[in-house]
Order: C-alpha cells, then structure tokens, then sequence
C-alpha cells in the first residue's frame, strides 16, 4: 500500500524486531521500483544472508549500535537510578 516513493525504515524499538518486514518481498519491490528505497538496522536473520539485497543501490544497511551511543548508554543508567526507589525489594 506504499507508494512507489516511500522510503521503509526499520529500526529496532523494544516492541519491534527485523522479522517484521518480509525481506524477499521487500526485495522484489526495490528491484521493480514499487518502492523508492529502504534502510534497515535490524533484520530477521542476523547477520542478514541475502547478499542480492544488500547489493542493492536504494537499500541502506546501518549497524544496530544506537543502544550503544554515549547519549543512550548516560539515559539508561540513570534511568536505573531513578528507579532504585520507586521498587522495594521483597524478602
């Protein structure tokens, strides 16, 4: 239902993962330009196999390394912090 100029993004979330997207189909719709370009960071299979869809000019393949930004890794500790008090340890 995308329009051939969209551009599919798959990022991984704590709800989402790369199997989400059906690659093959992805694939031949790149390859008959039923759609602009795609960039992935996460894939159903890792390290993803399908080295024809990797080749391809319009998909874009990023590393699945945005947890490990100094930005994110700052967010996540002090986000165990701030949630040492709120629980209560039961023994």
């Amino acid at each position: 239902m995308l329009k051939p100029t969209a551009v599919l993004i798959n990022a991984v979330s704590t709800l989402s993962r790369g199997e989400l997207v059906d690659e093959a189909a992805l694939k031949q719709m790149l390859q008959n330009k039923r759609l602009a370009a795609a960039v992935f960071d996460v894939f159903a299979e890792e390290p993803p196999q399908d080295q024809e869809l990797l080749a391809l000019p319009s998909f874009l393949v990023t590393p699945h390394i945005g947890g490990s930004a100094y930005e994110a890794i700052l967010a996540m500790g002090r986000a165990a912090v701030d949630g040492l008090g709120e629980n209560e340890i039961l023994a």
